[in-house]
């Protein structure tokens, strides 16, 4: 019986806090039409794949800087320091890690774009599509 206590209390205790730990896992982070309207209000829509992916499809006034070019690059948008910056890759994964390169070197409004350019196109927001 006491075995069975612990284990319902330590249940009660993981559905306690989910909550907080979904919500801090999610933090700086938005969908892509979330990372399309911060664009249109000023933001800077900064896409960290690699030329080729960009060139392929991209979102219309983005910025390309690689992820693996973006910490030597930094001087390039210090004016977006302390201003919203969106971040964006293929499916979110390298533009995630670009927000936390961002955020220690003290981009304070940097986010990602959850699902990347995939998520972009299945939104159906706008694309340039190269050759």
């Amino acid at each position: 019986m006491k075995k069975l206590l612990i284990v319902f209390a330590l249940g009660l205790s993981v559905l306690w806090t989910a909550p907080a730990v979904l919500a801090a896992s999610s933090e700086g982070a938005v969908d892509a039409k979330q990372g399309a309207a911060m664009q249109k209000q000023g933001a800077l829509l900064l896409d960290v794949r690699e030329q080729d992916e960009y060139a392929a499809v991209h979102a219309p006034g983005s910025t390309l800087i690689p992820l693996g070019q973006l910490s030597s690059r930094l001087a390039e948008i210090q004016q977006y320091k302390n201003k919203p910056i969106a971040v964006v890759c293929r499916s979110g994964g390298r533009s995630a890690r670009g927000v936390e390169l961002l955020r220690n070197a003290g981009f304070t409004q940097a986010v990602n774009v959850e699902g990347g350019m995939n998520a972009w196109e299945g939104a159906g927001l706008p694309v340039i599509k190269g050759n």
